[in-house]
């Protein structure tokens, strides 16, 4: 174990500073196998990084030997500059399962002369080469999934018929054919010399389980170089990742995850809750704590999300009380859109900006409609990552089909997508088409609308004119509301949350069938309801339309639930929850307020400035404590600086001399 000094260990007290009874616990425990069950809002990022801090500061880790996972580069990007903060700076490795594994990789191919395989960063081409004609364009992107989730549970192609088959999969192919399409895939990458994503994954894993001397030296070389592991989002790991981790460990039990079983939405992609749900079978001696006090949202979003998932207590607020939700019906979804403009604007307020705003749909063509709205009202709007619509490959696929094409564009329709006509009780024969569906619903509505302005306009100039209209409003930079998918909204927050289309084949998804994918459906509907900080509406529509086809829609099952939920929210408190609320009211209480006197005036000035110009709280420069210390002992050196409680040498390094020269001043 390193050794830490004095002032190491007051610095990194002062980490625990602000934290409540849970929070500490997860951050200072030394129980490994550790999992740290965080819920909704509860500060699990700050408890990821504080622990990883706290542990390197009081010698309990290297952090030069600690490896921090996450599933994106933004992640691992905010962890580290986070790290940095806290005084770790630039010691930490952090970054996703991929980009580790590709390096951990390149050192293997590069001490063995192997030659670097191409890295290939979308299998569309490859998949779409191997299928038949008729089946080229609409159905690569299912192929593409069955792929990856195959890849995902470490399926084979050999076992792909069979493993498929089991898990009830509704593949746009025979399984035996897609088996053979996706055999073919993984020859032809072989004979090219690439790899995939999922390449990389397994590639490593083999190389650091491997027989020979070579992969025993390998694995204890990387196994060296992280002896301390943490794993960000882990409800999001699938069985693929998994074993890539377990060979990471090599046996050993230095290792923390965080994540939340009530978010665990990408169970379709391969990603499996169990290994967190059940996380004291898969590592023996593992200890579990669970964070559930809620920073981020008033009692009323908190009980109203709760309701979503029907079986948890609601998390407990940290927040005031805010207005009750509310659930709106309209006769159709261009009303139900129109109406969210509408409350959007009213909600704006004199001082609030557009960008504290955001509407939440479950499917990509939704936002569209919705978008559409929100600026035929004159309201700024973007979507995640600019047009939803164009974001999805087949559609892509189909608008370049349309462009090789010459003619008018109204004579070029005929297999644009897929159509089931004008049955108001439509249902996809196919469950996997629903999404594709409404994407090529909403592009036929597009392109009623050009041929409106340009009837004799042709492929080419719908192309044009769709991604110019499609990609207008999308700068991030902008005060814009934001429009998302309940997917794309994870891990986001708003202080007033719009969430339309509340109905049974939207939420749940049409395709969603078994308890298994149901349950699902509930928890990416609380992570949409839970997005909210203060303000939350929820409205569905008794009539939407798809393109040409109109259908009847009837409330989602689960809008009962959360209508029972809000209200009850103005009833008495019950004898438990009066004691919660309590309980987190106590939590909630500080040390008395600093003195009202100009040196303190100076002080805090200079601590708001300097966090200003970090872009950080202005706790994580000093705390209220530290400051009253500073002002007691009257520091005038560097040494000095160190005997106060709460400064180590790493906050002397980066404030040391602004800060004498501001106490300086007050003499």
């Amino acid at each position: 174990m390193l050794s830490a000094e004095p002032a190491t260990s007051v610095a990194a007290d002062a980490l625990l500073d602000g934290l409540n009874e849970a929070q500490a616990t997860a951050v200072t425990t030394d129980a490994v196998p550790l999992a740290i069950h965080a819920g909704a809002g509860s500060g699990k990022t700050r408890v990821l990084t504080r622990r990883i801090a706290w542990r390197s500061l009081t010698g309990r880790s290297d952090p030069r030997r600690v490896l921090a996972l996450t599933f994106t580069r933004k992640a691992a990007a905010e962890l580290r500059s986070r790290l940095r903060i806290l005084g770790l700076r630039d010691q930490v490795a952090a970054g996703t399962f991929h980009s580790v594994a590709y390096a951990q990789l390149r050192i293997w191919w590069n001490d063995n002369n192997i030659s670097e395989p191409e890295l290939i960063d979308s299998k569309y081409s490859l998949v779409n080469s191997l299928l038949p004609r008729d089946k080229r364009s609409t159905d690569t992107l299912d192929v593409i999934g069955e792929i990856e989730w195959a890849k995902a549970r470490r399926v084979t192609p050999e076992r792909y018929a069979a493993a498929a088959e089991e898990a009830g999969r509704n593949p746009p192919l025979p399984l035996t054919i897609l088996a053979g399409v996706f055999k073919d895939y993984e020859d032809l990458k072989s004979q090219q010399g690439k790899v995939d994503f999922d390449d990389l994954l397994d590639g490593c894993r083999r190389a650091l389980t491997g027989e020979g001397r070579r992969s025993k030296l390998f694995a204890d070389a990387q196994r060296w170089r992280f002896r301390h592991i943490y794993v960000d989002e882990f409800q999001d790991v699938n069985p693929l990742q998994f074993s890539l981790l377990d060979a990471w460990l090599g046996g050993r039990n230095d290792l923390c995850v965080v994540g939340d079983p009530d978010q665990a939405i990408y169970g379709w992609n391969g990603a499996d809750a169990d290994h967190l749900r059940r996380f004291d079978t898969h590592f023996r001696d593992g200890t579990v704590l669970e964070l559930r006090q809620n920073y981020r949202s008033t009692p009323q979003v908190l009980r109203t999300a709760a309701a979503a998932l029907s079986d948890r207590d609601p998390m407990e607020a940290n927040k005031p009380s805010g207005p009750n939700p509310t659930i709106t019906a309209h006769t159709d979804d261009r009303e139900e859109a129109a109406a969210i403009a509408r409350r959007v604007r009213e909600s704006r307020g004199v001082d609030r900006p557009w960008s504290q705003q955001a509407v939440l749909v479950r499917t990509n063509a939704q936002a569209e409609m919705v978008a559409t709205a929100l600026t035929a009202a004159e309201i700024p709007v973007r979507t995640r990552s600019g047009s939803a619509l164009l974001d999805r490959a087949d559609v892509r696929a189909a608008l370049s089909s349309l462009r090789k094409r010459k003619g008018a564009l109204a004579e070029q329709l005929g297999d644009l997508g897929s159509d089931a006509g004008s049955d108001t009780s439509y249902q996809p024969a196919n469950p996997r088409d629903a999404e594709r569906d409404v994407a090529f619903a909403e592009l036929r509505r597009l392109i009623d609308e050009f041929l409106a302005l340009n009837p004799r306009g042709t492929p080419d100039d719908f192309n044009t004119w769709v991604r110019t209209s499609a990609g207008a409003g999308i700068d991030a930079s902008t005060d814009a509301v934001e429009v998302s998918t309940f997917h794309g909204a994870k891990g986001l927050e708003w202080p007033i949350v719009h969430i339309a289309g509340l109905e049974k084949g939207l939420v749940p998804i049409a395709h969603a069938r078994d308890p298994k994918s149901l349950a699902e459906e509930r928890r990416l509907l609380y992570v949409a309801l839970s997005r909210a900080e203060e303000v939350l509406h929820c409205t569905w529509a008794a009539e939407r339309t798809f393109g040409t086809r109109t259908s009847r829609r009837s409330p989602s099952p689960w809008l009962t639930d959360i209508d029972a939920a809000i209200n009850g929210l103005d009833k008495p408190l019950d004898r438990r929850d009066q004691s919660r609320l309590a309980k987190a009211a106590r939590s909630r209480t500080r040390r008395p307020a600093l003195p009202d006197n100009p040196d303190v005036a100076a002080v805090k000035a200079w601590r708001l400035a300097t966090a200003k110009a970090a872009n950080v709280p202005a706790f994580v420069v000093f705390t209220d404590a530290t400051l009253e210390a500073l002002l007691e002992a009257r520091p005038t050196t560097p040494a000095e600086l160190l005997t106060v409680p709460g400064i180590g040498p790493v906050k002397v390094d980066r404030y040391g001399d602004d800060l004498l020269a501001v106490l300086a001043d007050l003499e």
